[in-house]
């Protein structure tokens, strides 16, 4: 199931945009694929933002829920569900971005490790043309197959820039607050790890979808 509906096709539109606007181009196309996948999801990341926001006014509200039921957990909880059903607040929106990206980023992760053996181009739909082999060589320069420290630092930069302008536009408690300060440095690091020996795609395709995802934040500050 997972080989049709997410490997196979991001395989095929990772193939197709490099056959086509990527002319050959293996990095290029990586980057089209990653915009184009983060352009369908923008309308949900759009609403993930808003309830986001809208859950960071309500900690006030959550905090005094907390005082006036003070050692009854029960209470608070069902007092905080009410506040969220009232408010039109989904608690677990925040996740869904994060919950349809991962299956994502294993599908690409599939992809670059399976790309240049001659017989996955065997699940390309019949409207997708057979390239026969795939350059992957970026730009001229930088072989995308093999692991890129310099890409793998820069994957990491990035999520550390974003984390930080996320966590400048949300407020909420104190503990959440504490948690998402030791994320905005502990995340990059782990991706630094992470691709360090993984192929350079991938870190690739990190980097552009960590900047798309700075580009909707910056956007939603000037509404």
């Amino acid at each position: 199931m997972f080989t049709e509906i997410i490997y196979r096709p991001i395989l095929n539109l990772t193939i197709y945009l490099y056959g086509t606007v990527a002319v050959g181009d293996l990095g290029v196309a990586i980057i089209a694929m990653t915009v184009l996948v983060r352009a369908v999801l923008l309308p949900l990341s759009l609403k993930t933002a808003k309830s986001q926001k809208a859950m960071a006014e309500l900690a006030p509200d959550i905090e005094a829920i907390k005082a006036k039921h003070k050692g009854d957990t029960q209470a608070q909880s069902e007092a905080v569900m009410a506040l969220y059903r009232e408010k039109g607040v989904s608690p677990l929106a925040g996740c869904l971005p994060l919950v349809l990206q991962l299956p994502v980023l294993f599908g690409v992760y599939r992809v670059f490790l399976n790309i240049f053996k001659p017989e996955t181009l065997d699940l390309l739909y019949r409207f997708v043309p057979d390239p026969g082999t795939v350059n992957h060589i970026m730009l001229g320069v930088l072989d995308i197959s093999k692991r890129s420290p310099i890409l793998a630092i820069t994957a990491g930069v990035a999520q550390f820039v974003q984390a930080r302008v996320s966590m400048r536009q949300q407020a909420g408690s104190p503990q959440a607050t504490a948690l998402n300060q030791q994320m905005t440095y502990l995340l990059p690091v782990i991706i630094i790890v992470v691709s360090w020996n993984l192929p350079a795609g991938l870190a690739l395709y990190w980097v552009v979808t960590t900047l798309w995802s700075l580009g909707e934040q910056l956007y939603l500050r000037r509404r």
